[in-house]
């Protein structure tokens, strides 16, 4: 079968995850009270069930397990780190402000690879 292009999408949602997880894992202190700013409490908690939605996503996004339940994990994960700018910056539509704009923007595409 050949790849097409939503295969291309699909893999490169998954492996733009892994810094993110990597990130929370390296930071967990810090990331527990961001999380906390953004009103998701206990935040080390919500840290570590992020950090296993993203590695579920990542995992079956890149080698294509359950893609569609993984897409669905990413853009959940990713309306919650929307979410949580806008929360935390407030309404700034631009990523020189700390924007929701980009994760929004990754979560539709997530989205749509569950779609087709």
């Amino acid at each position: 079968m050949d790849f097409v292009l939503v295969d291309w999408l699909r893999i490169l949602c998954g492996v733009w995850l892994i810094p993110h997880l990597i990130g929370k894992g390296l930071h967990y202190e810090k990331a527990g009270g961001t999380f906390e700013a953004a009103g998701f409490k206990p935040g080390k908690l919500f840290v570590g069930v992020t950090i296993v939605a993203e590695a579920c996503a990542a995992a079956g996004l890149i080698l294509s397990v359950y893609p569609r339940v993984a897409a669905v994990f990413g853009a959940l994960v990713l309306l919650g780190a929307g979410y949580a700018v806008v929360k935390i910056n407030g309404m700034n539509w631009r990523w020189q402000k700390m924007g929701p704009e980009y994760p929004i923007f990754w979560a539709l595409i997530c989205l749509l690879t569950a779609l087709v």
